[in-house]
């Protein structure tokens, strides 16, 4: 199916535009649908947009009937535990709601592939690590809750309809492409390497460190961290694989090795030579010890290698990333593009 073309929704955000960018390295045709409430027009390039939402029925079904779609990609779910804690309704309408629109749709109009861009918050604290995907899915949260229930329709949705799905748990997605033009870019920034690396340029006072008293090395968390791009590739081998004939399936994205909050923080000083402020404050509440992937199904099934996920990279290419930022002084560089 090479010269169909794959709907990636939420391509002008940050995971998306990674995607839309390996997915044209590639030679597949793409075309973006995002409503930019928290996407950036600049991020998509030249490639095709449609400013519109995923869960406007008449919009899918235009677009189903008049192009050749062959793949959805889903990136276009909210992603702030806190705000889903506190705007629950926020999150089952944009997050669940919205997904049984576009599966309706794709349904409808025989849309063959549909991949998920899950995450590990399904799985809620952990009974051990690293979390294989046998490991029993308790969300703590409604952002985790709800892309659980995306993933149980999918099932659903495969049983009686016969839709192919692969869906991806993402640990802690970071860095910005090597070339770039392209990186993370969140109002408000929740994630460390970002907060870190904007406290290395000036952009933040310090970077908060949400306690020291863990039962780990350093008392500090510890996350297993994989590069956008290695995410990105794991799309792309995913897509392959169901074309050639894979089932539905599910798999967990990460290293299998994780860094605590400090191991992060010197190695951040080490790659930019930026002193970088911390401070220590109390735990926050949900907060496990110790969160890392078993990403061996995703190797064995899928023969995804992560290339670029050693903190050293992650880092090195989100810093570049970050002094565009400092130098422009705005939302979104203006010279971002995508080849």
């Amino acid at each position: 199916m090479q010269n169909s073309t794959i709907l990636v929704i939420g391509g002008a955000g940050y995971i998306g535009s990674h995607m839309l960018r390996c997915l044209r390295d590639a030679g597949r045709r793409v075309l973006v649908l995002d409503n930019l409430s928290t996407g950036h027009r600049k991020a998509v390039g030249d490639a095709e947009l449609i400013v519109g939402d995923a869960g406007d029925a008449a919009l899918l079904d235009s677009l189903f009937t008049e192009r050749a779609i062959s793949c959805v990609m889903h990136f276009a779910s909210s992603i702030l535990v806190g705000e889903s804690m506190s705007d629950p309704g926020k999150y089952y309408d944009n997050n669940v709601a919205r997904s049984v629109t576009l599966l309706n749709a794709m349904v409808k109009h025989k849309i063959p592939y549909f991949i998920f861009s899950s995450s590990a918050a399904i799985f809620g604290n952990p009974d051990y690590t690293p979390i294989d995907e046998a490991h029993p899915a308790r969300p703590i949260n409604p952002y985790g809750r709800s892309k659980l229930m995306v993933e149980q329709m999918l099932e659903d949705y495969a049983r009686a309809y016969g839709l192919r799905y692969g869906s991806l748990r993402y640990f802690n997605a970071a860095g910005a492409h090597p070339a770039g033009g392209i990186g993370e870019c969140h109002e408000p920034e929740t994630h460390l390497i970002p907060l870190v690396l904007q406290t290395a340029s000036g952009r933040r006072p310090s970077i908060n460190i949400f306690g020291n008293d863990y039962d780990t090395p350093d008392g500090t968390c510890i996350r297993d961290y994989i590069h956008v791009c290695d995410l990105a590739d794991a799309h792309l081998l995913l897509l392959h694989a169901l074309e050639g004939g894979m089932e539905s399936a599910a798999f967990n994205l990460g290293t299998g090795e994780g860094y605590t909050v400090m191991q992060v923080i010197e190695e951040a000083r080490r790659v930019t030579g930026c002193g970088i402020p911390a401070r220590i404050e109390a735990r926050r509440a949900g907060d496990p010890a110790v969160l890392i992937a078993d990403g061996s199904a995703a190797r064995t099934q899928l023969g995804w290698h992560p290339a670029l996920s050693d903190l050293q990279s992650i880092l090195r290419h989100a810093w570049a990333w970050e002094k565009q930022f400092a130098r422009a002084g705005a939302d979104f560089p203006a010279h971002s593009h995508i080849n």
